[in-house]
Order: C-alpha cells, then sequence, then structure tokens
C-alpha cells in the first residue's frame, strides 16, 4: 500500500506539472490513470497500453482528414473531366462519381451537389490563374522588346489554359454558379488594369481612354485567339500560338512606334 500511495503522490505531481515534466512526469501521470483501474503489475501494464493508445490516438484523425483531402481531389478531378466533356449544364453527380471511380453516396460525403463541386472546383483555378497571371504580368517584362515581352505575358497564360481546360468551362458557361462568374469578374478587371499599366508604359502619351480601348481589344484578340489554341493539339496548337502573338504584334507595334518614333519593322518570328 506503500508503494501505491507513493505512485498517487507522484501521480498528483505529474498531473500539476504535465506541461512541464516532460517524459518523466509523463509516465508517473500515467501511474495515476492506472490506479483508478487496478494496482500492482498488472495495473501498470494496462498504463502502458492506454498511454499508448492516448499517444496514437491524435495521429488517427490527421489520416483520415488526408484521406478525406485525397478522395476531394479525385472527386475534383473527375468533374473537371466531365465538365470539359459535357459542359457545366448537362453534368451530373452521378457522372462524375462514375468517372471517379466512386459511389455518389461517396461523393455525397463530400459535397452535396454539382454546384458545390463546380464552386470548389473554380475556385481552385481561380487560385492558380491569380498565380499565374501575378508571374505573366511581372514589371521586368516592361523593361523587354514588344515581342518579347509578349512572349513572356502570353506564354504562362496560354499553358495555364491549355492545361486546365475546365476553367474556360466554368468561367465562361452561362449557366455557371453566381458566386465563380462574380470572382472572375473581379480578376478580370485586375488583369485590365494590369494590362492597361503595360501599355501607359509602351505609349505613355496616349490618353486613358485609348489605352482602356487597346486594353479592352486585346483582351477580345486574346480570348478569341485562345479559343483556337485550345481546339487543337500539337504542332497545329504552336502555329496556332504563333498567330495569335504575330496579331498582337502588329496591332501593338505601330502604336508603339508612333510613341517612341521608331520605325515599323515586319513581325518577327515570336516564339521561336
Amino acid at each position: 500500500m506503500s508503494e501505491a500511495r507513493t505512485e498517487d503522490t507522484g501521480g498528483t505531481e505529474a498531473t500539476g506539472d504535465a506541461r512541464t515534466t516532460g517524459a518523466a512526469g509523463g509516465a508517473r501521470a500515467t501511474g495515476v490513470t492506472g490506479d483508478a483501474r487496478a494496482t500492482g503489475p498488472t495495473g501498470a501494464a494496462e498504463d502502458t497500453a492506454a498511454t499508448t493508445d492516448t499517444a496514437a490516438a491524435p495521429t488517427r484523425p490527421r489520416r483520415r482528414q488526408a484521406r478525406g483531402e485525397a478522395r476531394i481531389a479525385q472527386l475534383l478531378k473527375a468533374a473537371s473531366r466531365v465538365f470539359c466533356t459535357s459542359g457545366y449544364t448537362a453534368a451530373s453527380t452521378n457522372a462524375i462519381a462514375r468517372e471517379a471511380g466512386v459511389s455518389p453516396g461517396t461523393l455525397y460525403q463530400f459535397f452535396p451537389n454539382k454546384e458545390a463541386i463546380a464552386v470548389e472546383l473554380g475556385d481552385q483555378l481561380l487560385s492558380r490563374w491569380r498565380e499565374t497571371y501575378g508571374a505573366a504580368f511581372l514589371p521586368g517584362h516592361l523593361e523587354l522588346p514588344l515581342d518579347r515581352m509578349l512572349d513572356a505575358t502570353l506564354d504562362p497564360l496560354i499553358e495555364f489554359n491549355c492545361e486546365n481546360p475546365a476553367f474556360t468551362v466554368l468561367m465562361h458557361g452561362s449557366e455557371i454558379p453566381g458566386l465563380i462568374t462574380q470572382e472572375h469578374d473581379a480578376v478580370h478587371t485586375t488583369m485590365l488594369t494590369r494590362v492597361e499599366t503595360i501599355l501607359t508604359d509602351y505609349l505613355p502619351s496616349a490618353p486613358p481612354a485609348e489605352i482602356t480601348r487597346v486594353a479592352m481589344m486585346i483582351f477580345i484578340l486574346f480570348k478569341a485567339g485562345l479559343d483556337v489554341i485550345m481546339a487543337h493539339e500539337g504542332d497545329e496548337r504552336e502555329a496556332y500560338i504563333k498567330e495569335l502573338k504575330t496579331i498582337l504584334f502588329r496591332y501593338l507595334e505601330p502604336m508603339v512606334c508612333d510613341a517612341t518614333g521608331l520605325t515599323a519593322r515586319p513581325a518577327p518570328p515570336i516564339g521561336r
């Protein structure tokens, strides 16, 4: 009994210092838990098992969370493929579950409906799109000649869209959830401002209204060219990328030459 009382005392002390006593304090605190169930060697063995279970318990939710995140990623990839194949309106949760290789019940554990899937996927794509155009519109690009500036700016934007075709589906469809289109409109406005900033540097004497018109035309030309680019693959895609850059170069260079007094020259072999 004296030994049991000694463990009790140690346990009481360990309880007060549980955050600071370290491994030794933790061992004494375990003794208190054991005393509540049994004393002697059998109780100590139970204590050890309880301590092991307690130490392992926090890792289980993390493993479940990781599995849940992996399942969400799997469902979003499947949704991306279904949206690209069928369009947002014709897509269904059953089709997305089938594409992901899971049951509809599994899908509903993570998303209540198709709109929730689209919003989550749209959020992820918009976040990556912001990173992409942030890298495309770097201040250092303003110091480049026009043809090289077009390469540096357009290449990452085109690459992102080609690698993420669901982005176009979700950003421009007529039946897309309003939250996605609102955020896309905000991103569009930010990008338009970036383009206007670049144009102002190249055309310092142009009035603001002209800068805005030119920026809008660049957006329209880029969107039209991007649609054609994404409809092709391989060498044909590369050829259309070059065509788009040539169009934008020939549209912008006369303005740049007028602003700087330079003589216009033929469009270079952009992108090579």
